[in-house]
């Protein structure tokens, strides 16, 4: 149950950070609403899984999924560079969690 609580700590990061860019471009009591109960919800489902995972496997899980995920959300909906190292980069950054998740 940890790990999937962390996985949607980790969706909650990605939803956070992508209110951040919404905030930036329109600072509505919406937006920043939501920018609030994304990352709310990110804490707190990350600090429920931290009560049964390492800290550090934990830790690295999370900010794994928020780098990544914030960086494809920018790649499919704000324009960035969909460059084939910046891919590599993120599928690294994947792979690790992964192999942290196999070794936890």
């Amino acid at each position: 149950m940890a790990w999937i609580v962390l996985i949607i700590a980790g969706l909650f990061e990605v939803f956070g950070v992508t209110m951040i860019n919404k905030v930036n471009d329109k600072p509505t009591a919406a937006n920043i609403s939501l920018f609030i109960l994304g990352f709310a919800g990110s804490f707190g489902c990350l600090s429920y899984s931290m009560a049964s995972l390492p800290m550090g496997t934990a830790y690295a899980i999370w900010t794994g999924i928020g780098t990544a995920g914030g960086a494809i959300v920018g790649m499919l909906f704000f324009r960035e560079s969909k460059d084939w190292k910046r891919i590599i980069c993120i599928a690294m950054i994947l792979a690790a969690a992964v192999g942290l998740k196999l070794i936890a």
